[in-house]
């Protein structure tokens, strides 16, 4: 019988080519095949594989930092076409899901660290893409956790009592409604009950091609359809990246690959392992605002949790429902996508599982369905997942010159930004102010590397899954 352990060592090889087609990504913007330079250059100060959010951010920071240095940002295909332009559309923390366990496992210190960083990525993502005046579809608003599980609810109301006490003031605000209130404010009948606090809604795919548009400005050299081969520590303490276009070498190279992380660098087989996650965007039913809800919205089961977002009024497609979720139905209870990174394909019972769940969840206040049908689109994409439930940020012990800046549960939205930062920091020697704000659980360190996958109930993170998306 396959295991997940056997899935975790199935290596996760290069992005593939003709993925599905992502409702971020219609259209493609115009630097998604973008090369600065005809040719690969033959050398950098700094390469970057990964043009996701983490990668834009991080060489974005960079040039901050040092205008002067030589920064390569190298894509396998499209800008921004892995995860950050697959996701949810989500910025949404729900922290309190995994703080108690986090005290246990990392301690109070690092669990409180933790929560501020996903709160302070949140707010801080909105007030750059405000700042810069990134056309993303960029919205601030409250989002709603809703629970038809009595024991799911009684968790939270621990969860985020303990938050409070241990973290006072610095909590983030956590209300907690009736099944009543929430029938009547969210439209979601049924439940036992409700959670709200601060989130947010955006297209991850136009925020992250902005970052990129904003370090280009500043001199970046972007690589896409570029796929990295193999990475390799030249004897004078260089770091050479094969592609298929050629080879460059750098003194600093920085993983950003997130799922792929292992085709690159096999010492993390088993550790970090790719999960394939399905989204849909589908017509809201003819009882449910035409031109979008008020919050966002989450449905936590018993044993399934599935995230959603509303397409705010006067953006493309405004008052679509964006959902994702339904691991558990897919083939195998789910086994079959861990080590999966078919993006040109999903499961076809998780995405009969999204339409089928929405319907569930506001009942009465769906109604029928849109004239022109319920569902718009369907795609896939890949996650990464960690042994212990943490991402992994910071120099790799042992391999003087490389980073990672990986593995964020499904839940990058909320961690990518600020790791980037981090990153950036432990690059350009102010490590030390990372102290009073970022997580010791995040760094790469010998005794994390060996910790091999045995499923995310067993790894630290939340469950039932949070996949925010990437």
């Amino acid at each position: 019988m396959v295991t997940v352990e056997d899935r975790a060592q199935i290596p996760p090889g290069l992005p593939r080519a003709n993925p599905t087609h992502s409702y971020w990504q219609d259209p493609p913007d115009e630097i998604a095949d973008s090369r600065t330079t005809p040719d690969l250059p033959h050398e950098a100060d700094i390469v970057i594989i990964g043009s996701g959010v983490s990668g834009a951010s991080i060489a974005y920071n960079l040039l901050c930092s040092n205008p002067s240095l030589k920064v390569v940002l190298i894509e396998a295909r499209q800008a921004a076409s892995g995860a950050s332009g697959r996701n949810g559309g989500h910025t949404k923390t729900a922290t309190y899901r995994s703080f108690s366990e986090n005290v246990k496992s990392v301690g109070a210190s690092d669990a409180m660290k933790i929560t501020r960083l996903e709160y302070d990525t949140m707010v801080g993502v909105h007030e750059f893409a405000q700042q810069h005046n990134l056309k993303c579809d960029n919205l601030r608003c409250q989002t709603i956790d809703v629970f038809y599980d009595s024991d799911q609810f009684k968790k939270a109301h621990a969860s985020v009592a303990q938050m409070e006490e241990l973290m006072g003031p610095k909590a983030p605000k956590h209300t907690f409604h009736d099944a009543e209130d929430t029938a009547k404010t969210y439209f979601s009948h049924n439940s036992v009950g409700s959670l709200e606090y601060e989130s947010g809604s955006l297209s991850a795919y136009k925020f992250t091609i902005g970052v990129l548009k904003l370090a280009l400005k500043k001199g970046l050299n972007l690589q896409c359809n570029t796929p990295a081969t193999s990475i390799s520590k030249t004897p004078d303490g260089s770091w050479t990246t094969t592609t298929d276009r050629g080879s460059i070498t750098s003194r600093k190279l920085i993983l950003a690959t997130n799922g792929y992380t292992a085709h690159l660098y096999p010492a993390l087989q088993g550790v970090i392992v790719p999960l394939r996650g399905v989204i849909t965007a589908q017509r809201p039913g003819h009882t449910l605002p035409q031109t979008g809800l008020d919050t966002t919205y989450s449905f936590v089961h018993a044993s399934s949790f599935e995230y959603m977002i509303s397409r705010p009024n006067g953006t493309k497609f405004e008052g679509d429902i964006v959902i994702g979720g339904g691991h558990q139905v897919a083939k195998d209870n789910g086994l079959n996508e861990y080590g999966n990174t078919d993006d040109t394909a999903y499961d076809e019972a998780s995405a009969a599982y999204l339409l089928d769940i929405t319907k569930k969840v506001f009942d009465k206040g769906w109604g029928t369905d849109h004239p022109e049908g319920q569902c718009r689109k369907t795609w896939s994409g890949v996650m990464g997942f960690s042994s212990d439930g943490y991402p992994f940020v910071g120099p790799v012990p042992g391999e003087d010159g490389l980073y990672l800046d990986v593995s964020f549960q499904g839940h990058g939205m909320v961690l990518c930004f600020l790791c980037a930062k981090a990153v950036v920091r432990m690059i350009t020697g102010n490590d030390a102010e990372l102290d009073n704000w970022f997580p010791q659980c995040y760094r790469v360190t010998e005794e994390r590397m060996q910790k091999q996958f045995r499923g995310k109930s067993l790894s630290g993170a939340p469950e039932p899954p949070i996949q925010n998306g990437h």
